[in-house]
């Protein structure tokens, strides 16, 4: 504690740490906070805000921003658990980045702006850009790549969203040629033509906002503070600005940032963890926490928050191995790391067995299912991992990725199955009918416009056996539009669709269904079209590698073909019921960010899978390190049982040399109550998560930082005999 300057603000269910209390206490106009995961940078936070409260600081001057809505409600709840009065708070402005900018737009925008936060939403807008595109260059671009499937449209979207999201579209780029654009960009001349007539749709061609997506009011309000635009000098005068999450910071926040910090009074503090940076896609680079912030503000403070307060020193010091940084543990809490190998043979399956094996062994611990993750590198590895959860009985959920049987590729073959069997109402789920009917025109590489799918769906929800006509229909003439645009029979893909499925309708559908799967995927071209419309391949080889799985799946069950399909509609049947709240979770690591879990599991821990050999190993290394910091009691790793087919990544973690500090590390922590019993007045307890009920219930407290109960020198601790630690 610094004499000269001691704290004002006394939070409750913590002892701040000295890395804290320095965050907690800094004067410098900006700091940034170098966390690590677990670190507790959202209470860090709360509690210099906690301080700037206590010494008297308005709360309509401070703002916190956040990335998500998730995060923001959990600052809120922070600066509650910590002793900041409910007042206090609720005047406090604590906001995403979106509501932020929607706030300060809202005096330009029109009453009729439309909110759409579904990609759903946004399908009509992107189709009549991408007519305007059409009408303008068909013809004139031999580049020019038209698709207007679910794929295409999903594609398309994600890429305005990082143009916008990096400042892109304001480049010079007066004199470029329209593919020298495309290649500075890196990204398709389709897709930049695309955004351009997006842009001018959404904003009314200049005259002002008539619809936003996501992300779209943070690049709106970052344009109109340029220099000279109308909303440059009318942010608010805030005295203290807090982001948390600062990894994820992207260009068009970075601007909205340093407009707010560039006011004279105003005071910064941010908190992140570069090790953390994945969504390079969303503009999210780890140079603004090492070189923009530098440059814009040189005489900036960094402090670390070195300690977790999520997971132990076992696996603390494991990961200062792995990355090669400092790491520590404030918890005296053993988290465990097991290991368990697969047999190389038939690894797909044999991994999940040993991930059911290990959810077992965490259910017969007392552990309840869904406090366990099961987190995977990428999404074709969840088939063989949820048919082993179907077979035993044991719910899961999959949010926001889709399950197996809803993946455009799998939905793409399920629809094929549904034409040949003439069965497609066994697709009980209307939702899923549509989401067949846009596979089949993705990988079918049909250009229909938008009303006529729609139309066809709506008579296919009415009548199932319809489905086969989809091929008989002809594309909507367009004035202005050349022949080919949109020319459904001049593709070759939907001939070779066509042509499989006048195969597969001379079959014998009760042989066995790896080799008439088999068959049908090369017939219809499947991967060669997944890298056609897949722009990066990294998401062919995923599709590639998803059917494969399923092709491995069929083989494996030894069923014809029209038994296997049928039992792909009944597992889904099975598991619609099962995706509540209490089921294992099984998520792309990509989506695990700021979340935490008291047990993860990691699947296929294998050379060509994890790190993958296609992605940069530092993008690699950073996505591995958010997978094994999700956790808090227990992390399995499961990998093959041939030491060279393993993922690098273990070895890197040194798990004996870590395992030996930690235990020394462990031990210390673990007398530090008993030693700091006196002058903070509190007593740990050893009581697990079953019984955190029945210990509160006598008077024990929780102490959020520590996550450990313990009670006060005002209770008698004969009551808490049993949970007292030695």
């Amino acid at each position: 504690m610094n004499a000269a300057n001691p704290p004002r603000f006394t939070p409750h269910g913590l002892i701040p740490t000295a890395e804290q209390q320095a965050i907690q206490l800094a004067q410098q106009k900006v700091v940034l906070v170098d966390a690590n995961a677990g670190a507790a940078k959202t209470t860090t936070l709360a509690l210099r805000i906690g301080e700037a409260l206590a010494r008297k600081l308005p709360p309509e001057q401070i703002l916190a921003l956040t990335f998500t809505p998730e995060a923001r409600d959990v600052l809120h709840q922070r600066l509650l658990q910590i002793g900041v009065p409910a007042v206090l708070v609720a005047r406090l402005h604590i906001l995403t980045f979106e509501d932020f900018a929607s706030w300060q737009l809202d005096p330009i925008d029109g009453d009729g702006l439309r909110r759409c936060d579904e990609a759903r939403q946004l399908k009509p807008y992107a189709l009549q850009a991408i007519d305007r595109v059409g009408q303008r260059y068909a013809g004139r671009l031999d580049e020019l790549d038209l698709q207007t499937h679910s794929i295409a449209l999903a594609h398309f979207l994600e890429v305005q969203l990082q143009l916008k999201a990096t400042m892109a579209l304001d480049g010079d780029f007066e004199f470029m040629e329209l593919e020298e654009i495309g290649n500075l960009l890196g990204v398709p001349v389709t897709d930049y033509l695309t955004t351009l007539e997006y842009e001018t749709l959404r904003l009314d061609g200049g005259a002002g906002a008539l619809f936003r997506g996501p992300l779209d009011a943070s690049y709106d309000l970052a344009c109109n503070l340029e220099q000279g635009a109308r909303l440059a000098d009318q942010l608010p005068d805030y005295r203290l600005v807090l982001c948390d999450e600062l990894h994820d910071l992207n260009e068009a926040a970075f601007r909205i940032l340093d407009a707010l910090i560039s006011r004279p009074t105003c005071f910064f503090v941010g908190a992140g963890d570069r090790d953390q940076v994945i969504h390079a896609r969303q503009g999210a680079l780890d140079s603004y926490l090492k070189e923009r912030f530098n440059s814009r503000y040189p005489r900036l403070q960094r402090l670390p928050l070195t300690y977790s307060f999520r997971h132990g020193p076992h696996l603390a010091h494991a990961m200062a191995c792995f990355k090669q940084k400092p790491v520590e543990s404030a918890l005296p809490l053993h988290t465990q790391i097991r290991q368990a190998h697969y047999r190389e043979d038939d690894a797909a399956n044999d991994c999940a067995r040993k991930v059911l094996a290990a959810l077992q062994s965490w259910r017969n611990d007392g552990h309840p299912a869904d406090q366990c993750a099961i987190l995977i590198r990428e999404h074709h590895q969840s088939i063989a991992l949820e048919n082993a959860l179907i077979d035993a009985g044991i719910a899961y959920r999959t949010p926001p990725m889709a399950g197996y049987l809803q993946r455009d590729e799998i939905l793409f073959v399920r629809g094929l199955l549904a034409i040949a069997l003439r069965d497609f109402a066994a697709i009980k789920s209307p939702q899923v009918r549509a989401a067949v009917v846009d596979a089949l025109m993705a990988f079918s590489e049909m250009r229909f416009s938008g009303q006529q799918v729609d139309r066809f769906k709506a008579e296919i929800a009415k009548e199932p056996a319809m489905l086969g006509e989809l091929y008989m229909i002809e594309p909507e003439q367009r004035d202005g539009v050349l022949p080919d645009y949109r020319d459904v029979a001049a593709s070759a893909t939907r001939r070779a669709v066509v042509d499989a499925i006048a195969w597969l309708s001379t079959q014998d559908l009760d042989q066995p269904a790896a080799a008439l799967l088999g068959e049908l995927c090369e017939r219809v071209q499947l991967v060669r079209t997944a890298r056609r419309i897949f722009v990066r391949p990294f998401a062919a080889e995923v599709v590639h590698r998803s059917v494969a799985a399923l092709l491995q799946m069929a083989e494996a069950s030894g069923d014809g073909l029209r038994q296997f399909a049928q039992s792909l509609n009944r597992r889904e049947a099975f598991i619609q019921p099962r995706k509540g709240a209490k089921a294992v979770l099984i998520e792309c690591v990509a989506n695990a960010k700021g979340k935490e879990f008291e047990h993860v599991i990691l699947p296929y821990l294998q050379a060509d899978e994890f790190p993958h050999p296609r992605q940069p190993l530092g993008d690699e290394e950073n996505l591995f390190y958010v997978a094994v910091t999700r956790t808090r009691q227990r992390l399995t790793l499961l990998s093959p049982a041939e030491p060279l087919q393993r993922s690098s990544f273990i070895a890197r973690m040194q798990l004996a040399q870590s395992a030996s500090s930690a235990e020394a590390a462990l031990e210390r922590k673990r007398l530090q109550p008993v030693q700091s019993a006196p002058a903070s007045g509190r007593r740990y307890l050893t009581a697990s998560f079953h019984e955190k009920d029945q210990v509160k219930a006598l008077g024990a407290q929780f102490d959020i930082a520590r996550r450990a109960w313990y009670i006060s020198a005002d209770r008698d601790p004969a009551l808490f005999a049993a949970w007292l630690k030695k």
